[in-house]
């Protein structure tokens, strides 16, 4: 494994400071609703969460910033930015996701020496783009130089890593079976990254109505330990 790659999973870390770990995308209102209850159906949850939502808007985008910075089309990262903003539709994740985006943005730009990075924080500075952890993390790829598929795989991962830690304290579910569900999600990120590698731009932006409402209604929940 390349240092470059390694380097990557430092992303990719649960631990990383990103703020992740506050927000729980909608899962937390299917907790209260008891239809997320168990290790059972949690992974279905998150089966649903990725097919149906991270494989049309996170994931596919991350592929098109990707391709646009090997065409040095800066024009459509920033344009992909904003479609992610704008098609977010629940108030509290298209926040949450602007967050996260920004902290991400503000560790590597410290950790890594890449322009594009510096560039990118000017544009949200100028209130051109908002922030978002899909297009940083696919700069911070294509500036380490690893593949396009790598970087989507990663980008997943990382996504769907935060869920499960969330869930354990949530649910709450055990360590094991948090890393039980991890150990088990792989085969279904490895085939979101071959769907993606296969969507077109037309594809952008399909999103799972259950999921969206559930991200709507964590607005008024009872009790909340996520905000979003």
């Amino acid at each position: 494994m390349t240092s470059k790659i390694l380097s990557l999973f430092q992303l990719c870390d649960s631990n990383f400071p990103t703020g992740a770990f506050s927000h729980s995308f909608g899962l937390e209102s299917y907790i209260q609703e008891n239809k997320i209850h168990d290790q059972e159906s949690f992974f279905g949850w998150l089966k649903v969460y990725l097919h149906e939502q991270l494989i049309y808007s996170d994931g596919l985008a991350c592929r098109l910033a990707f391709e646009a910075l090997m065409e040095d089309n800066l024009q459509k990262v920033w344009n992909l930015d904003r479609l992610l903003t704008v098609q977010n539709l629940p108030r509290e994740t298209r926040e949450g996701t602007q967050m996260i985006g920004k902290r991400m943005l503000q560790l590597t730009t410290s950790l890594y020496d890449m322009p594009i990075l510096s560039l990118y924080k000017e544009e949200i500075k100028n209130k051109n783009v908002f922030g978002h952890p899909s297009i940083v993390f696919a700069i911070v790829a294509y500036g380490l130089s690893v593949t396009k598929k790598e970087a989507i795989q990663y980008h997943l991962y990382s996504s769907i890593s935060s869920q499960v830690q969330n869930a354990v304290r949530a649910i709450p579910l055990g360590q094991t079976a948090g890393q039980t569900i991890s150990h088990k999600f792989i085969p279904e990120i490895t085939l979101a990254v071959e769907r993606i590698m296969q969507l077109s731009e037309d594809d952008f932006g399909i999103v799972s109505p259950g999921i969206e409402l559930s991200q709507m209604n964590h607005e008024r929940v009872n009790i909340r330990i996520f905000m979003s």
